[in-house]
């Protein structure tokens, strides 16, 4: 067709807009997302870490219309892009009915891989029914012909005997090959935007790495976008274009994976950074990051890590800070990087880990961690 309109890599796919989602408990409202702003291009991959309760699952899960019946959305937009009969259409999510959502986005545009298959697919239907299904929904093939493009996707995702696989139940087979089925479920009508909430984690760690190749073999394959969804910044580190690191409900901090692994500038990423594992310290012990996350049943006052922070200003403690630019890829919300504030370093024992990092990976100099 000669006006068809092809999404080009580089071109925004997906745009989360000052999204504020709260949820009403017995114990008053809690304000669980506070304004988060997100891009994803097309064939590009964005992480986002933090801590659990942080909201980075609640965040893309709006994405997919997954919501609980005490979920309130205060403000924002989640503008999907994309081509329909050859014209770029850009609609509103949040506008869709959950049926609509069901219908024309989910697993035909945007897909999910859940952290646990086990819970992802259900126990009383074959693997073949649970594949075929979305295939004859969405792709309008016939059951004989979802059966056999079925069995063409276990092939892709390792499954050495799609045929047996198919006639089996989820509980028959191992965390990984459920895993891998759920990834062929994901990708099976070919969507823009692949999400994957915690994909490894119930696995062990043999089995991670593969899944993660999988993965990525996945994405190159088909051209997907993809957000990972984790507090491995180990995983981080393999996979991501560029990461986000969530804290109370916001992005802190939202750079390429080389900028936030070797010129992270909020206090909040060195404690995640330090807090990773890793066989180059001196120390006996893991670090960790002290106190807790503050109370969103309450309203934060000032930056939400303040009273975490070892190097907390005044200021922390009065008004929340902007994001500062740091370059054209990298941002931070930190009172810090104020031209007035005083100049605060690394800490020590992470530019030990970063100099080791750099060493080990080769890493160009441009990303400078003593910067």
């Amino acid at each position: 067709m000669e006006n068809e309109y092809v999404i080009q890599n580089g071109e925004p796919i997906l745009e989360i807009k000052d999204l504020s989602v709260s949820f009403d408990t017995t114990r008053g409202r809690l304000n669980a997302i506070r304004g988060v702003n997100l891009t994803l291009h097309k064939g590009e991959t964005v992480a986002i870490v933090g801590e659990s309760g942080s909201g980075k699952s609640v965040t893309v899960k709006n994405v997919m219309g997954i919501a609980s019946s005490n979920q309130v959305v205060n403000s924002g937009e989640i503008l999907y892009t994309y081509v329909d009969n050859g014209e770029k259409k850009t609609v509103d999510l949040l506008k869709y009915t959950k049926k609509k959502l069901i219908r024309e986005i989910n697993g035909k545009h945007i897909a999910m891989v859940f952290q646990d298959p086990m819970t992802a697919l259900n126990p009383l239907f074959t693997i073949g029914y649970q594949l075929s299904e979305g295939l004859m929904l969405h792709k309008k093939m016939s059951k004989k012909e979802a059966w056999a493009r079925s069995a063409e996707l276990l092939e892709e995702v390792g499954i050495t005997d799609p045929e047996l696989c198919l006639k089996r139940y989820p509980h028959q087979l191992s965390g990984g090959m459920r895993q891998r089925v759920v990834i062929a479920i994901a990708v099976s009508c070919d969507p823009d935007i692949l999400i994957c909430d915690e994909p490894t984690t119930a696995l062990d760690v043999t089995i991670q790495a593969k899944i993660l190749e999988l993965i990525q073999e996945m994405q190159r394959k088909k051209n997907i976008s993809v957000i990972y969804i984790t507090h491995d910044l180990g995983v981080v580190a393999k996979v991501a274009d560029f990461v986000c690191v969530m804290y109370a409900g916001k992005i802190v901090e939202r750079g390429t994976a080389q900028e936030i692994y070797f010129n992270a500038r909020h206090p909040y990423t060195w404690g995640l950074l330090l807090s990773m594992p890793d066989l180059s310290t001196k120390d006996d012990r893991l670090y960790t990051i002290p106190g807790s996350p503050p109370n969103l049943l309450h309203e934060v006052k000032g930056d939400a890590f303040a009273a975490r922070n070892a190097y907390a200003l005044e200021i922390d403690f009065e008004e929340e800070p902007p994001m500062f630019r740091l370059s054209d890829t990298h941002e931070v919300a930190s009172w810090l990087e104020h031209p007035d504030a005083p100049k605060v370093d690394v800490p020590e024992e992470l530019q030990r880990r970063l100099e080791h990092m750099r060493s080990k990976s080769r890493a160009p100099e441009g990303g400078n961690a003593d910067e």
